[in-house]
């Protein structure tokens, strides 16, 4: 184990990256039991507010990823600062995502359907950089052999080709499977092959005139929808809770 450790995480400088990503998710963890607890009346917890305002936690949030993110600017890949600020730089950016459907609607949407944006933000984040702590970049970047990288042409033209297959992927509807394929290259040739989900800047542009294309896209995205979206609603109400009905509250108080 220790020669694992050493050979994995220290050497490559990926400690701090490591530290990030388990404040982000212990943050995460921790503040969506906190806000439960205050939603159920139940706890010491109470909000925060302030001349009569409510402070989201979104605003201590950027400012931790402010000061996490400069400092580990500053420092390097090692030593007691590097570890200090990738804390900092998880725990705020834990805080901001969990209210990340917040800054996006500009409105108090945190227990409404529109809040479980976050949870599936949050969800893709920490698979991301899961990912990148295993030993994947960017479009295939650790893909390329030694002597390849001498060869920029095809340096260039394989990060090229990875990026337009996410591209596509994403101007056919498939968010994830583009994001995630920014990581996993082969991800993305998937979701840029298939065909694209209605309503996409992709269907709208090349399957005006095409009618069958148009159905069977439509009917794929019904079976997909109906297959997948009661256990992600489910797994997304395990996580951040259920959604209250009604329309979004005011941004001064929750």
């Amino acid at each position: 184990m220790g020669d694992w450790w050493q050979r994995n995480i220290i050497e490559p400088g990926k400690l701090p990256l490591l530290l990030a990503l388990a404040a982000f998710v212990l943050t995460f963890v921790v503040t969506r039991v906190v806000t439960r607890l205050i939603r159920a009346g139940k706890g010491p917890f109470g909000n925060v507010e302030t001349g009569g305002v409510h402070v989201h936690h979104v605003v201590p949030g950027v400012v931790l990823v402010i000061v996490g993110g400069f400092g580990a600017v500053a420092g390097g890949n090692h030593g007691f600062g590097a570890a200090f600020t990738a804390v900092l730089f998880g725990v705020g950016a834990g805080l901001v995502l969990d209210e990340f459907a917040l800054v996006l609607h500009l409105a108090d949407v945190y227990w409404t359907e529109a809040g479980r944006k976050s949870v599936e933000v949050v969800v893709i984040t920490a698979a991301l950089v899961g990912l990148l702590l295993i030993g994947f970049s960017p479009f295939g970047v650790n893909d390329v052999t030694p002597d390849e990288e001498q060869d920029r042409a095809g340096f260039l033209l394989t990060t090229a080709a990875n990026f337009l297959f996410s591209l596509v992927a994403l101007v056919k509807g498939k968010t994830r499977l583009a994001v995630f394929g920014v990581i996993v290259p082969v991800v993305a040739l998937v979701g840029a092959v298939r065909l694209a989900r209605p309503g996409s800047p992709w269907a709208r542009r090349f399957y005006r005139r095409r009618h069958r294309a148009r159905a069977r896209a439509t009917l794929r995205a019904y079976r997909h929808d109906r297959r997948w979206a009661g256990p992600r609603q489910a797994f997304q109400d395990w996580i951040g809770g259920k959604p209250d009905p009604g329309p979004a509250r005011p941004l001064e108080r929750r």
